[in-house]
């Protein structure tokens, strides 16, 4: 069926092709005006018709009917110039039929206008009226006034051909009374004249030889032949009338040579021969376009009865696969019923596995949520009895407690992390920072991981790389710490590098290469492809051994496929790893410089303020008091939000430390309601925060920051001074 319809198709295009006629080179109204109009300039007529002829057919070809009556006025115009009226008439009533169909233009009342004056030449005085009529018509619609002359002009012409001279003289003499102006001199050389003739007629031969000697003073100064052959001819009439002889003979001749001078220019416009031979041109022009026309038809009705036989060859075809297609449907109605069987199972298998999906989600984030907080008590109580200077033999134990905490800790927000990605809850920051101070103080942090396995760790970072960018700080270092922390644990006695290059610097965007290398165990070829896998480590022997959770690389991919880069890795087993991606900043600006409070200074500001703590859950009542009292803070204790928003009426505080999940009103809705009275008071949220939190909803309420459980010592310290 296919190969039959691209038959019919190739067979169609082939024949359409061949009806098709073929585009000239250069083609445009433009161009062919602007040839006509080079032609007339330079008094070649003949080739001003040709040019104007095809600019009327290539608007015919393009449907351009604005440009066709413009350009068939154009011939017209052309034909009146060189003094065939017969054809002026003939283009000029056919541009106005077309003109008829479009909005009214000045071309429009031109035609009428020259209409008018070719009936005048050919002494059609009655057409000549009514063309003048119209054409005055549509200058008042366009609002055009500086034709209004030219037409009484005309009119007094036409009144004086009815006889009617007293009408006519009131016109002319309104026209010779205007100011003098280049645009008028031709018109009042005209109606000078005619009001001569009219004189002349009545046999007042002195004010005739007036108005003719006046005619011929102003048609000096526009240079029009014809004009003053007639007013040359005018005068020879008169003083012949007047008995003159000398002075009949003197302008009779005047007029002969000026008459003879003026057919020689004529004949130079557009000889007689040429006249012919060009309208002999065009007569074989329309045979031709006849001829054509003929033989277009005939291979239109060749085509038409080739594409009837086509039609009832694929009316055959197409009945043949009516009768196919009747049996298909059976089949296909068949295959939708089991299709659509398919997709219900499918749908319900999508539903389940999504619902698996958030319920996995939700556990996850309960779970981690739940766990923070006796998290934050084992935690804070190992940091308190570490403060308290312990027996050397409870150090360890303590030590063990702390680190396995921060462990905990460190697991439990790798989880979180994953689900806040996965959940598309992550927000990117575009902040100002130090790249290079960013990689040295990873390097000064990690240089206690890098000493123990006895690792050379070493930067190389690229002196052109701008001092400040603006990207997310906190996601980079998160990235660049899981590869580091890796690569060093993964290695012994070996080479740790972090490399990092400037790619480009256009218009303020940097692209930047980053790389972290290492000569450690490397990874097995089998395992490259589920290495980013989470609780992926290649295998239970390198877990069991280095340790570590195997969320770190796949919250490492994440990050980097967030941040617009994509993680590469390169690695052979026993030789090492090679950890790469690129990432876009825009260059920053040189933040200002902020001093940093010593931790003497901060335990000074701290001393015998006043805070209290809006806490439900008693040990971490006990830890947050004891932490705070180690600074000599001043701490109350309120277990619930309604009796803290009471206790705040009526006590004063330095801050308070609300929790978020509180039995009643939590601590958003008590901080909101504090804020209604007090707006000065710190509010600092605590807060075990999951999915469904962020930092920015809890400051909405009226928080001015937020802690987060488990509590890391020095910040909480560091953010309570920073508000006291």
């Amino acid at each position: 069926m296919k190969s039959f319809l691209l038959f019919f198709i190739v067979v169609g295009t082939l024949l359409y092709s061949q009806n098709k006629k073929p585009v000239e080179k250069i083609d445009s109204i433009s161009y062919y005006g602007n040839l006509s109009n080079s032609s007339i300039n330079a008094n070649k007529y003949k080739n001003a018709l040709l040019f104007t002829q095809k600019a009327i057919n290539y608007s015919k070809k393009n449907k351009n009917i604005e440009a066709e009556a413009n350009e068939t006025f154009s011939l017209g115009k052309i034909y009146f110039d060189v003094k065939k009226y017969d054809d002026a008439l003939k283009y000029f009533n056919t541009s106005i039929s077309i003109y008829k169909n479009l909005k009214p233009s000045p071309k429009y009342a031109s035609a009428y206008y020259y209409l008018g004056m070719c009936h005048i030449k050919k002494r059609s005085f009655s057409n000549a009226e009514i063309c003048f009529d119209k054409a005055q018509s549509l200058y008042n619609t366009l609002e055009i006034n500086d034709t209004t002359d030219l037409l009484n002009l005309q009119r007094g012409i036409i009144h004086k051909s009815k006889g009617e001279n007293d009408l006519a003289s009131s016109i002319f003499n309104i026209i010779v009374a205007k100011p003098d102006s280049p645009d008028i001199l031709n018109t009042k050389a005209e109606a000078l004249y005619q009001i001569g003739i009219i004189e002349m007629a009545q046999n007042r031969n002195n004010l005739a030889l007036n108005y003719f000697n006046k005619a011929l003073e102003f048609n000096s100064k526009n240079k029009n032949l014809d004009q003053k052959s007639d007013i040359l001819l005018a005068l020879s009439t008169v003083y012949d009338k007047m008995l003159d002889k000398n002075n009949a003979y003197t302008y009779l001749k005047q007029h002969t040579n000026l008459k003879e001078s003026i057919s020689i220019l004529d004949n130079e416009k557009l000889g007689v021969d040429d006249y012919e031979a060009f309208k002999a041109s065009e007569r074989l022009k329309e045979i031709a376009e006849t001829n054509k026309e003929k033989k277009q038809q005939e291979k239109t009705s060749k085509f038409s009865k080739l594409i009837s036989i086509l039609a009832i060859a694929l009316i055959s075809i197409l009945s043949l696969l009516s009768l196919a297609l009747y049996k298909n449907n059976i089949i296909r109605t068949q295959s939708n019923l089991l299709l659509e069987e398919k997709n219900r199972e499918l749908i319900i298998a999508k539903e389940k596995a999504e619902k698996a999906s958030k319920a996995r989600s939700e556990f996850l984030s309960t779970v981690s949520h739940e766990l923070r907080t006796p998290l934050n008590a084992i935690n804070g109580i190992a940091h308190l009895l570490l403060e308290e200077k312990p027996k050397k033999s409870q150090m360890n134990y303590l030590e063990s407690l702390k680190f396995s905490g921060n462990y905990l800790t460190s697991f439990i927000n790798d989880i979180l992390e994953i689900q806040k990605i996965d959940s598309t809850k992550v927000e990117i920051e575009n902040i100002n920072f130090n790249p290079k101070q960013l990689l040295e103080n990873l390097q000064n942090s990690l240089k206690e991981l890098a000493s123990t396995n006895n690792n050379n760790f070493t930067l190389e970072i690229d002196s052109n790389i701008p001092d400040n960018l603006i990207g997310d700080p906190t996601k980079l270092s998160q990235i660049m710490l899981n590869l580091i922390n890796n690569a060093l644990k993964f290695t012994h006695n070996g080479e740790v590098k972090v490399i990092t290059k400037l790619l480009s610097l256009e218009d303020q965007k940097a692209s930047i290469y980053f790389e972290v290398k290492d000569s450690g165990i490397g990874i097995p070829e089998d395992k490259l492809e589920t290495i980013f896998d989470s609780f992926s480590q290649g295998s239970v022997g390198i877990n069991r051994k280095y340790g570590g959770t195997g969320l770190g690389l796949t919250i490492v991919k994440k990050l980097v496929a967030l941040l617009g880069g994509e993680i590469k890795l390169k690695s052979i087993a026993g030789k090492g790893s090679s950890f790469s991606f690129e990432l876009q900043f825009r260059e920053g600006k040189k933040p200002k410089q902020v001093s940093r409070k010593t931790k003497k200074n901060v335990d000074s500001t701290l001393k015998n303020k006043k805070i209290l703590i809006v806490e439900d859950n008693k040990i971490n009542q006990m830890v947050s008091k004891k932490m705070l009292e180690s600074k000599s803070i001043l701490c109350e204790i309120i277990d619930n939000g309604e009796e803290a928003i009471e206790y705040v009426k009526t006590n004063k505080f330095d801050m308070i430390l609300m929790d978020v999940h509180l039995p009643g009103i939590n601590g958003t809705v008590a901080t909101e309601k504090i804020r209604e009275f007090d707006k000065k008071t710190p509010i600092i949220a605590l807060t075990a925060i999951s999915l469904n939190e962020n930092r920015e909803m809890l400051l909405s309420y009226g928080m001015n920051d937020v802690l987060t459980k488990p509590f890391v010592p020095e910040e909480f310290y560091s953010t309570i001074s920073k508000y006291i």
